[in-house]
């Protein structure tokens, strides 16, 4: 880790070191219990980069700030105004949660009423160096902090919607019960409020547009790095694996009409640029986090070691991840990659990409490096497609055993139904058309395609014959996911049948997960294909080569059955010699088994 950024306390003393190399001066900014400022002039530091001031105590607990003087120039990517409050980006403390407020994007609007503070901290105690408790093969396990906790009835009230609620027994009963491997939690990190949602009555709820990279939301862990670093043991102890879902492609700055709240502040270049000066958005939100430049990717690898070498963190899924191979167009021999690799404490944990934006060449499933494991929407969409009576056992084939076609022989897909974007894996077999109302935007957010079905009624119903069918496709579908090849992912209340009303961009919905309406019969239904499949995962981390794809009558396929949608179904039988299980899938009977 950089030790030389941030707040350090070091032999009574407390060091403040920033990175603003076209500021004219920065100033840090100390605030007291009253709230009152008193401001210290920094000093450009030998490097001509960075700016320092050590003062002659122990500053642990100050509450601390930045502004930053110079140039303001938007168009020339010159946002300085000593009129804003600028977060530190090494902090990892907040004293308060972001808020959205027309003051930090006006020029000369002094922002000091509405940004947090950063706190200064003691160098934290080294989690114990140990191989990470998860590496692939398992099962992942999606969660929202906060809507997965906040209603359970055995959690105290004063704990739900954190993470200390994760490791809560009653938390950890259901975790072992349905298998899961690793928790990934959707984002932790500080985030603000997208500027339209206010005025709508809405927020965020999903937390994919962070500001500082480091500094855990206060909201969702008020404990800061001890609370996170106590869940991720008690985890560890059950034999569960901790990855944090990180957003490193934009930040909650927005767009070139938008807030001055950190990198902006101290240094523009944060954000990349078209060669004429247009600010890029392969994000989609705003702008686009520079991965060209070494200080980025240097800033990206401190952010993760603090997480490794402090919380004990198995591993990273990053959203929208070729933004991070990109200078501008994506290469898949990144100096990213080769940093991680090399990085001591990062080259033996857990890399997921979520392998696609939606910048030139966004999509890029099956170009990260051989080490990464990656998100497999043809996975999704191609086994909801074989349920759904529009792909042939080819296809369904493909995806069960790894997706060699993307990935070749290597396995490195994470197979999944649904996650966080999109429908749930209930509205899947409920809702022909999204349903997103609800946010604001006229029906028009989210995905139009989602190869989803409703069983003969769109929505809520009381029909049995419509509810036994929804219940059978959603046992094919989750007996699918856990007899394939690879490691899968289920998001959180999937598994007894959570619901977002046909809702499939609910980032801004405030809709906790109703414990007291759980498919407990679901539930089950998980838990013993999860037993099954642990039974064989050691082999299902790699598909044998070999094998016989039968009919369901026993005869071997011929090249019609293969591809025709209306087969009934298949039965694998590994080559023998093999112990890789037998798979079944019987599309008439809506129903896939693994080992019979």
């Amino acid at each position: 880790m950089s030790a030389d950024l941030g707040a350090i306390v070091s032999d009574g003393t407390t060091r403040f070191r920033v990175r603003a190399p076209r500021a004219d001066q920065l100033d840090l900014c100390l605030f007291d219990s009253d709230d009152k400022e008193t401001r210290i002039a920094m000093t450009r530091d030998d490097d001509g980069e960075h700016w320092v001031t050590e003062l002659p105590e122990d500053l642990t607990g100050q509450r601390y700030g930045y502004r930053a003087k110079g140039e303001w120039a938007p168009d020339k990517g010159l946002w300085f105004d000593e009129a804003k409050l600028l977060v530190d980006p090494h902090a990892t403390q907040l004293d308060r949660r972001f808020k959205a407020d027309k003051s930090l994007t006006e020029h000369a609007a002094d922002t000091a009423h509405i940004v947090p503070r950063a706190i200064v901290m003691r160098e934290y105690e080294a989690f114990p160096k140990a191989p990470p408790a998860f590496t692939h093969g398992g099962l992942i396990y999606e969660v929202n902090v906060r809507l997965f906790t906040l209603e359970h009835p055995d959690v105290p009230e004063n704990i739900r919607g954190t993470i200390a609620a994760m490791a809560h027994p009653a938390v950890m009963a259901h975790l072992k019960k349905i298998g899961v491997s690793a928790v990934e939690f959707m984002p932790i990190i500080a985030w603000m409020d997208e500027p339209h949602l206010g005025p709508l009555g809405l927020a965020n709820h999903w937390g994919y547009n962070p500001v500082a990279m480091m500094a855990l939301d206060p909201g969702l862990c008020p404990g800061g790095v001890p609370e996170l670093r106590k869940t991720v043991e008690v985890l560890h102890a059950e034999g569960i694996g901790v990855l944090l879902d990180l957003v490193f492609n934009h930040t909650g700055e927005g767009d070139a009409t938008g807030n001055v709240i950190c990198l902006r502040g101290l240094d523009d270049t944060a954000y990349a640029r078209s060669e004429d000066g247009v600010m890029l958005n392969d994000s989609g939100c705003g702008n686009t986090v520079d991965f060209g430049q070494e200080w980025i990717r240097e800033l990206a690898l401190d952010t993760m070691r603090h997480f490794v070498a402090r919380c004990g963190i198995d591993g990273f899924r990053f959203d929208l991840a070729p933004i991070m191979a990109r200078s501008p167009g994506f290469d898949p021999e990144a100096p990213i990659f080769a940093a991680i690799a090399q990085d001591e404490w990062l080259q033996d944990r857990v890399m997921i990409a979520e392998p696609w934006d939606i910048g030139p060449g966004g999509y890029q499933v099956g170009q990260f490096p051989d080490t990464w494991l990656e998100w497999n929407d043809r996975f999704r969409d191609d086994v909801r497609k074989f349920w759904k009576g529009e792909a042939g056992i080819n296809v369904l084939a493909t995806r069960l055993a790894g997706s060699s076609d993307l990935f070749g022989e290597q396995t490195r897909s994470i197979n999944f139904l649904a996650a966080h974007d999109g429908f749930t894996l209930a509205d899947t077999v409920a809702y022909n058309e999204r349903h997103n109302e609800a946010n604001g935007e006229d029906n028009r957010d989210g995905h139009s395609d989602n190869n989803s079905w409703n069983c003969g009624a769109e929505g809520p119903t009381d029909d049995p014959h419509v509810l036994a069918c929804r219940a059978a496709d959603l046992r094919a579908l989750l007996g699918t996911l856990f007899a394939s090849t690879g490691t899968i992912m289920l998001t959180a209340g999937d598994e007894f049948g959570r619901t977002q009303h046909g809702n499939n961009n609910a980032y801004c919905q405030d809709w906790p997960i109703d414990w007291s309406a759980r498919d407990t019969g679901l539930e089950d239904h998980v838990a013993a294909l999860a037993a099954e499949r642990n039974r064989h995962l050691d082999k299902l981390t790699r598909f044998p080569e070999g094998g016989e794809w039968r009919s369901l009558g026993g005869d071997g396929l011929n090249p019609g059955e293969w591809e025709d949608p209306a087969t009934p179904g298949f039965v694998y039988h590994p080559p023998e010699g093999s112990d890789y299980p037998v798979i079944r899938i019987d599309r008439a009977e809506r129903k896939a088994t693994l080992g019979g």
